[in-house]
């Protein structure tokens, strides 16, 4: 018998995020934008790339989300963080073999009693307008996020 693993953040809400978090930057006239959705271990669940969006921002949200999950703080309040710290940051990016991308964009999923299910990480435009794509995406689909 195969047994199935639990999904506290299903492919459904995960689709929906993605969608939100699209249809946000076109309401604002962003660049084309990256976005993926990563469950609480680091798994990719989903991810879509608009047209004309340029052939890294897809590895740099994947960046942003798994930094948040790696760290369990936005990947903004990592830069913040690090920023007077360099040689830290470059050893977290180092230990994790290239996969994070401190800047704003990726935002973590957080359920009613603000436990992490996953991260946003998205990239395509400025960090803030990445980070503020994630925000209202994930409102959306019914979760908190940090930051909020």
């Amino acid at each position: 018998m195969v047994y199935r693993l639990p999904s506290p953040l299903p492919l459904s809400a995960a689709s929906t995020i993605v969608d939100a978090a699209l249809a946000e930057g076109r309401s604002r006239n962003l660049l084309p934008l990256s976005v993926v959705v990563l469950d609480a271990g680091g798994h990719l669940i989903a991810m879509k790339r608009e047209d004309g969006c340029g052939i890294v921002r897809t590895d740099v949200a994947i960046g942003k989300a798994w930094g948040s999950l790696g760290m369990g703080i936005p990947a903004r309040t990592i830069n913040e963080r690090m920023s007077g710290n360099l040689g830290f940051l470059a050893g977290l990016i180092s230990v994790s073999d290239g996969r994070m991308a401190p800047n704003a964009g990726g935002v973590l999923i957080l359920d009613a009693q603000d436990m992490v299910l996953g991260a946003v990480g998205i990239s395509g435009d400025t960090g803030d307008n990445d980070e503020l794509c994630a925000i209202a995406a994930i409102r959306a689909a019914g979760f908190g996020s940090s930051p909020s």
